[in-house]
């Protein structure tokens, strides 16, 4: 082959998408594609407008490398948004403004909702009319009758990588330039706004108030910010790679594929290992985004917060995946009502949301159950004025998270899974407000109830939470024996003591609690939409029965130390998330400020450990499939 040849094919791979090879943060090509990027940079560093619009090109080349043809939707919502966005300021306060926000809105949303709900949706309408439609790809087909070929498939739906986080972002666009933020006017501006290729396919979800401004700026790369950004690309590395794709690979994905060929105690121990896997994943991402973002002169928002340090699910979803949480916040929660006022939406989701799980379970218990339920919480609100805000501040809540639920995917594990979260909300703002003996007296009863239900029908759910709700009652029991014989005026020391040990078990129950959620999370996830709902409630089923069901205690200690290596990979990177913020922040300041030279042989002997994990597959990021 000659010099030629050669050339041309080097240049059609380089300008062909392969689906079964996308460009990931894991790869070399991405850093090759990033050093490429960098390099012009840095030579456009003092003209802002060639600078923004060379990386605006350089995001529009990282999706197509990603998604191939999908590059056209988000080119149209790149499009569409800019203009409604233009147009907004010119209406005033009239209709008129209203009618393109909610226009816009729901363009946004419909697109969502054809890639990411439509087997879900034809799922809930077959089984609820006894229908057999097929879903359809009506994009492919428009695309195979204009080129007059067969080019495109027109039997399944492909969901678009990243398209949950970029019609976010659009829409939040949107609605603040109807509340006062001004448009932006420079087409390359949003367009680099929308597509940033660092958080592009997995966020954060950025806003624009927070970005835009930064897009002015000339570039500038300090030796401190060089410091930090080249410590979260390694961290974020660290994370995927070790930690991740090593619990993933070796044991996760392996007993999750078919909980019933391993014990409960294997069971478990998957379970655990998917919420350090999953935090690490995502996490992972953030940092290398934020890195290489850095690196390029720009700030992304914090995503992450020391999660599992949380000590209730309200302060866990403060800290978790934060660009998201503070948009339903914003965009939902607070529309919806908040915790002010309900609204004909505060029902309408909640309702809406239990009709489309009767329809999937093809039973109507569900929406009666729940139906019934909300009209006694109406009455209440409508009787019981001093409960009120406290019950319209509940349902908002069970909304925003059954949404966020639905938001992850269209399956109603992911339904369930927002569920579970809504309802630890809201059993910890009852349980927060009893009193110690109160709460010994609440949670005996409900020991009782599992304890009878166990007793006469065995299912393995019952006894699940037999013994959950048991290790309750003893932390329970013993904090009412403490305020039972605490003297009046405990040491400082005592005090702290108490605390650290009251704080970690609150963090522990938390950290079970969001473990136990993980398993509708993890069920859902990484399936064909057209099976989704079934393969994942047997999955969720099928391993609730071996971790409930009876276990053969004599065979712990040796799987334990058959599964060594996970075991102690799991321990490892919770005992690093657990360590104090400080600690964190003073190694992160010093590694950012070492000498060149160190940082250079640093770097050497972090990715030679890195790379020691790499697996012959390289795993996708995991939010590349919301």
């Amino acid at each position: 082959m000659g010099l030629k040849e050669v050339a041309l094919d080097f240049l059609g791979n380089l300008f062909s998408f392969d689906q079964a090879h996308p460009l990931l943060f894991t790869q070399f090509y991405f850093w090759a594609f990033f050093a490429i990027v960098l390099a012009f940079l840095c030579v456009f560093r003092s003209k802002i407008l060639l600078r923004n619009a060379f990386i605006f090109f350089s995001s529009l080349f990282f999706y197509y490398k990603t998604s191939g043809l999908f590059l056209i939707l988000l080119g149209f919502v790149i499009v569409y948004n800019y203009l409604a966005g233009l147009l907004l300021p010119h209406c005033g306060r009239s209709g008129w403004q209203k009618a393109i926000v909610v226009l816009s809105v729901v363009v946004n949303l419909s697109l969502l909702c054809y890639y990411k709900y439509a087997y879900f949706l034809t799922d809930v309408v077959n089984n609820l009319f006894g229908t057999s439609f097929i879903v359809k790809d009506w994009f492919a087909a428009a695309g195979n009758a204009i080129t007059g070929s067969q080019a495109f498939s027109v039997d399944s739906i492909f969901l678009p990588v990243g398209i949950s986080f970029f019609i976010f972002q659009a829409i939040s666009y949107v609605v603040d330039v109807s509340r006062g933020m001004a448009p932006v006017r420079n087409f390359l501006d949003f367009g680099f706004y929308l597509s940033f290729f660092p958080q592009l396919v997995a966020g954060p979800i950025v806003r624009a108030r927070e970005f835009i401004p930064q897009l002015r700026k000339p570039f500038f790369l300090g030796r401190t910010q060089f410091g930090f950004a080249v410590f979260w690309i390694l961290n974020g590395l660290a994370k995927k790679l070790i930690l991740s794709d090593y619990l993933a690979v070796n044991f996760c994905d392996r007993v999750f594929e078919n909980p019933m060929l391993y014990t409960g105690f294997e069971n478990l121990t998957a379970l655990f290992g998917y919420s350090l896997q999953v935090y690490a994943d995502f996490s992972g991402y953030t940092d290398i985004a934020t890195g290489v973002a850095m690196l390029m002169g720009f700030y992304l928002p914090k995503n992450f917060n020391s999660p599992y340090k949380a000590k209730n699910a309200a302060e866990f979803w403060r800290r978790w995946h934060i660009s998201l949480s503070t948009w339903l916040r914003d965009y939902l929660y607070i529309p919806l009502g908040g915790n002010r006022n309900g609204t004909f939406g505060s029902y309408a989701i909640i309702l809406g949301i239990a009709f489309l799980a009767s329809a999937l379970a093809g039973s109507w218990w569900v929406f009666f159950s729940v139906l019934a339920m909300t009209f006694v919480i109406a009455l209440l609100i409508i009787f019981k004025k001093g409960w009120r805000k406290e019950l319209i501040s509940d349902i908002n809540r069970m909304d925003t998270m059954l949404l966020g639920g639905l938001w992850h995917g269209a399956s109603w594990n992911f339904m369930i899974w927002g569920g579970l979260n809504g309802l630890g909300m809201l059993i910890y703002r009852f349980w927060h407000g009893c009193n110690a003996y109160f709460k010994v007296l609440v949670i005996g009863f409900v020991v009782a109830v599992f304890g009878t239900l166990r007793y006469f029908f065995g299912a393995s759910v019952f006894n699940l939470f037999f013994w959950w709700t048991l290790i309750i009652l003893a932390g329970a029991f013993v904090g009412m024996v403490f305020h039972l014989f605490r003297k009046s005026g405990p040491r400082a020391s005592e005090g702290q003591a108490i605390k650290w040990i009251r704080d970690s078990w609150a963090v522990l129950m938390t950290f079970i609690f969001i473990t136990f959620t993980r398993l509708f999370f993890r069920s859902g996830s990484n399936l064909d939409p057209a099976e989704a709902n079934e393969k994942a409630w047997s999955t969720a089923k099928n391993m609730v029965n071996q971790i409930g069901g009876q276990w053969d205690w004599s065979l712990v200690p040796q799987m334990a130390w058959q599964h060594r290596s996970i075991i102690l990979v799991f321990v490892i990177g919770m005992l690093i998330h657990w360590l104090p913020d400080d600690f964190k922040r003073r190694y992160r300041i010093w590694f950012a400020k070492m000498p060149l030279v160190l940082m250079v042989l640093a770097c050497a002997v972090a990715v030679f450990v890195i790379c020691q994990f790499v697996t012959a597959d390289l795993q996708s990021f995991i939010y590349f499939q919301f």
